[in-house]
């Protein structure tokens, strides 16, 4: 196959993950997992753990950062940019298209009815790629006590970040510390005037995509003290407005920065706001990508991705766990759960077209309710 043979390929395949790829990063990742590994065999299921791995140690979205990795494996430096624009676009412009409709009619569209059909088909993904990868993540029982210690203090309050950097370095500790016994590890007021220019919009969603890690409610605290705290630029109404849409839409949640940019400065804010906090993540990946088989041959990074690696697993069991308790709230939602986890496992059916089998059931479910 061909350079340009294999682009057409990611776009395509990207393409249709950003309109599909509903429920957050967890999901992102099952569905990764499934289209990469399981149907295609691009990676090994080690190799991929060592992706996310590798992504969980650096800022940004680790899912979308993934699309980026993959694309690099499959077509170089053109494959990253390839992955990583077609899996952020169709999110991009469908977050635009709903930020019209909010801006011209104070509301959005009502999708109640197609995630509560996609939501029961979400834990069913999460569930086989977690089982999957945890087999090969969990190489001795210490690492799998380590991803149980996680997956409980995660439901205890602890930060996330906290939990994946604190594990990693307990493994490789742990497992270095009779090869090296004697190894020491080191380890603003509110505006006055308000005045919106793309270029303080394209450097503040910048600094926001270099600097962030975590969840959807860490990305909530860095626009609140930019935007409402420092600037004055948003009300925390259209805050949580903006951040309710980057979540229930599919693909990455950093397209929030479309919905802000496009409130503040129309079209040409919304891409700057997308430009600004989704290229942090195209540098990062470019430059780690290489470095990561590195960081597996050597016993104290690979040590430390094992560590990170059991960690992810025990965070996305606990979002499972959260996802579940939401989603499943009657029969039919158990039902769909129970069959797209069979759909997927015995008879290999693509995740994507779950997902959206299972959209359509919760919208004429809701259809014929009313």
């Amino acid at each position: 196959m061909t350079l340009t043979q294999r682009l057409i390929e990611l776009a395509l395949i990207f393409l249709r993950l950003g309109v599909t790829a509903f429920g957050g990063p967890a999901a992102h990742i099952g569905m990764f997992h499934d289209e990469f590994v399981k149907r295609r065999g691009w990676l090994t299921d080690e190799h991929f753990l060592d992706l996310l791995g590798a992504t969980n140690l650096i800022p940004g979205p680790s899912s979308t950062e993934m699309t980026m990795h993959i694309g690099y494996i499959r077509a170089g430096w053109r494959g990253l940019l390839v992955a990583g624009a077609c899996f952020i676009i169709p999110a991009a412009l469908i977050v635009l298209l709903l930020a019209w409709f909010y801006q011209t009619f104070g509301t959005t569209p009502a999708v109640d009815g197609l995630l509560y059909g996609i939501k029961p088909v979400v834990i069913a993904v999460i569930a086989q790629a977690i089982w999957t990868l945890g087999r090969k993540a969990v190489k001795t029982p210490m690492l799998g006590a380590v991803g149980l210690m996680v997956f409980v203090l995660y439901w205890l309050g602890l930060n996330e970040i906290a939990l994946l950097l604190g594990a990693a370095v307990f493994v490789m500790i742990i497992q270095n510390i009779r090869r090296a016994p004697n190894a020491i590890l080191i380890l603003m007021p509110l505006a006055q005037t308000i005045t919106v220019t793309l270029n303080e919009l394209f450097l503040t969603f910048f600094k926001i995509g270099a600097l962030i890690y975590g969840s959807g409610y860490v990305l909530l605290a860095f626009l609140r003290t930019d935007f409402i705290e420092r600037l004055g630029w948003l009300t925390d109404q259209q805050l949580l407005d903006a951040v309710a849409i980057g979540q229930f839409t599919p693909g990455p949640l950093f397209t929030t920065a479309t919905f802000i940019g496009y409130q503040l400065l129309g079209v040409p804010g919304a891409i700057v706001a997308t430009l600004g906090i989704f290229l942090p993540g195209f540098i990062l990946v470019l430059l780690t990508n290489p470095l990561i088989p590195k960081l597996r041959q050597s016993r104290w990074t690979g040590s430390l991705l094992d560590g990170v690696n059991v960690a992810a697993i025990g965070l996305m069991a606990a979002v499972t766990v959260e996802i579940a308790q939401a989603a499943l709230i009657d029969l039919l939602t158990l039902i769909l759960t129970v069959a797209a986890a069979v759909l997927l496992i015995r008879f290999r059916v693509n995740s994507t077209w779950l997902i959206l089998g299972g959209g359509m059931i919760g919208l004429l479910s809701r259809l014929l309710s009313q």
